[in-house]
């Protein structure tokens, strides 16, 4: 297209003037000269691609060989699967020639064999380095190989190469990236799957429901010990971390270079924590306090993997018995509790049947009397400890527990009585806990 003059402004000729001489034709533009050594380039690159087309048994034992030298990783891959690797080499040196030829018509069958090998190559474990190193080394044999045809036929035509050498490079560039998007989707979703994977084999271990034969996996999946000693933590309330975060809860709780595996849940975490050698008693840390307002419960002692679910049922338990306001209780130190609270049902039948006189009084009284039933267990039997605890005359006291065994119809001074009336105490503050 031509460009008018500037300042150009239209004019009439007189009549008889004669005409102003045609331009002269403008001389070849720079972009003419290209395109037609672009052409001949072309040529000259198809002519040698083709030949390559034949030749490439050849060129991928030369890509091999390559890698065989310069790469670990491919190295060891060849070791086991050397048919493999040979086939996919050659269709994707088979690929790399053919879009010499024909860029548009064999782009798609190219980028899914390119695909498809960064996602076979990432479900391997190749690195992602030595991956990237061999489409390049492949690059680069490509183009070594269309020089040294175009040397060998026509070497006069060598150096025009050098006007193709981009489309060549740029395919190159274009499928490690292509080859790396592939591999960090397929890492992506390996890593999805052994993590859900692993949440499973974690859940049934937990749950108490995992096979015998699933234990050797779910130990490598967790990395502990189908063998070891464990202690299952149960963890609510205040201080719980989002998944994925360490907290300081549970940093608090466990000691310093312990291995444990963490399970999120909806109303508690779980860990699994390897006990030290010969320590039953490491948890929590020694001298470690929960988080204001946290809950744990500490089951007991698991021999093996295997009896990790009934260890996790103990520490529910555990947790179950804590007070509200937080604290760790450790089960074998609360048995009593943890066998009404095991039994909620036989639980609120020994309520009805021990204290259901004394919670029909009105509810003022009833909990006078609760409070001071409780405080007497707490204080061993002695009513002028309970008196200083709770603010009140000896005397007091001992007609509160008086009046307590008269709508229990049991007696404090018989063990059996005793024994009933603080389960039944019991099991009514784990009832008024929960509810």
């Amino acid at each position: 297209m031509q460009h008018a003059l500037p300042h150009a402004m239209p004019y009439a000729r007189p009549r008889g003037a004669p005409r102003p001489p045609s331009p002269a034709a403008p001389p070849p533009r720079g972009p003419r000269v290209r395109s037609l050594i672009d052409a001949d380039a072309l040529g000259v690159l198809h002519r040698a691609a083709r030949t390559l087309l034949d030749d490439l048994p050849e060129l991928t034992e030369r890509l091999l060989a390559a890698l065989r030298e310069q790469e670990p990783a491919y190295r060891t891959a060849l070791a086991r699967d050397p048919e493999g690797i040979r086939q996919e080499a050659h269709r994707s040196l088979r690929h790399s020639v053919a879009s010499l030829l024909d860029p548009r018509g064999t782009r798609e069958a190219a980028r899914r064999c390119t695909w498809r090998i960064g996602t076979v190559r990432a479900e391997e474990g190749l690195p992602l380095d030595a991956l990237l190193h061999a489409f390049r080394l492949g690059g680069s044999l490509v183009w070594q190989a269309l020089v040294e045809e175009t040397s060998r036929t026509a070497p006069e035509d060598t150096r025009l190469l050098i006007h193709v050498a981009a489309d060549v490079w740029n395919f190159v560039d274009e499928h490690c990236t292509l080859v790396a998007e592939a591999y960090r989707q397929a890492e992506r979703h390996l890593l999805w799957r052994r993590e859900n994977r692993q949440r499973v084999l974690t859940a049934a271990l937990l749950d108490g429901t995992s096979r015998i034969a699933d234990l050797p996996e779910t130990a490598r999946a967790l990395g502990l010990p189908e063998d070891g000693r464990y202690v299952v933590l149960a963890v609510a309330g205040p201080g719980r971390p989002r998944t994925g975060e360490d907290g300081a809860l549970r940093a608090a709780l466990v000691p310093a270079g312990a291995r444990v595996h963490w399970q999120t849940g909806a109303e508690a975490d779980h860990g699994i924590v390897l006990l030290p050698e010969g320590d039953a008693e490491a948890l929590p840390r020694p001298g470690a306090e929960p988080l204001a307002g946290a809950r744990v419960g500490i089951g007991a002692v698991a021999e093996g993997l295997a009896a990790v679910g009934e260890a996790r049922a103990q520490a529910d338990l555990a947790l179950g018995i804590c007070p509200p306001g937080g604290g760790h209780v450790r089960l074998d130190e609360h048995l009593p509790e943890a066998l009404l609270l095991a039994s909620p049902e036989l639980g609120a039948a020994l309520v009805a049947r021990v204290l259901g006189g004394l919670l029909a009084v009105e509810p003022g009284e009833r909990e006078v009397l609760l409070a001071t039933l409780a405080a007497w267990f707490a204080c061993e039997g002695s009513a002028r400890r309970v008196g200083e605890r709770l603010f009140c005359h000896r005397n007091t006291v001992l007609n509160r527990l008086r009046r307590c065994e008269r709508l229990t119809g049991r007696l404090l001074g018989r063990p059996a009585d005793a024994a009933e009336l603080s389960l039944a105490l019991t099991a009514h503050r784990l009832r008024s806990d929960a509810g």
